[in-house]
């Protein structure tokens, strides 16, 4: 028996699997999804186990001083907060990437404006959060990893065309060709909006209803111009 190589089922496969179709039934990358939905569950869990060995060290809730967590300060208050903002980034990620992303650059942000503010009550009565230095540090560089991670394939001047968060391309936006660049494209462009217009108004002659209902089976305004011209 003879054993048959079948590599257009492997490559149909591996196609399948590197993009997928969104709820516009555009096809993407689905790498850009995961790394958002897998960076907001890698962040809630650093965060939650922190909340929550805060938790089990019964700490007081407004202590100023704090008492050491991971080589870092915390009190009751601190590890409220953490276990919520973990909680809110799991139901993030667990909803769908898109509101992981937009949370994930929210938090991103807060986190960043929470340790600057926090080096103005250091070992003050102010210091609600019982932060430190250490505490300084590690919210500074969480948020910057949350802004990352949430604008990771989305926030960008040139997104590319398989980008889930790329803007659909419009019909008439196909590119060079949809402007008129010859006196006889000008021409045909006057001749199709006043064609246009009459049909509306139903004052159209025949062979301008021709012309309009045989633009109408193609999409761009390029070639609607071409074929308005292969009439003449």
């Amino acid at each position: 028996m003879q054993l048959r190589h079948l590599p257009s089922l492997r490559t149909a496969g591996a196609a399948s699997r590197a993009r997928t179709a969104d709820d516009d039934g555009r096809g993407h990358d689905p790498r850009v999804f995961a790394v958002q939905r897998a960076g907001a569950l890698a962040v809630a869990a650093v965060i939650l186990v922190f909340g929550l060995l805060g938790f089990a060290g019964g700490l007081d809730f407004f202590s100023t001083d704090g008492q050491p967590i991971l080589g870092m300060s915390s009190n009751g208050l601190l590890s409220t907060v953490s276990v919520l903002t973990a909680g809110v980034l799991v139901l993030a990620a667990l909803r769908s990437p898109r509101t992981a992303s937009t949370l994930m650059i929210v938090v991103g942000i807060a986190f960043l404006l929470a340790g600057l503010g926090s080096l103005a009550v250091l070992r003050t009565d102010a210091n609600l959060l019982a932060f430190e230095i250490e505490n300084v540090i590690f919210s500074e560089v969480t948020g910057l990893v949350l802004l990352l991670l949430g604008a990771y394939g989305r926030v960008s001047g040139n997104l590319p065309a398989d980008s889930p968060y790329a803007r659909p391309r419009m019909a008439d936006d196909d590119g060079p060709e949809s402007v008129p660049s010859t006196p006889a494209e000008f021409a045909a462009e006057r001749a199709m909006r006043e064609a246009e217009v009459a049909v509306v108004n139903h004052t159209a002659t025949a062979d301008q209803l021709r012309r309009v209902e045989a633009m109408a089976r193609v999409h761009t305004r390029g070639d609607r111009r071409r074929v308005w011209m292969q009439f003449d």
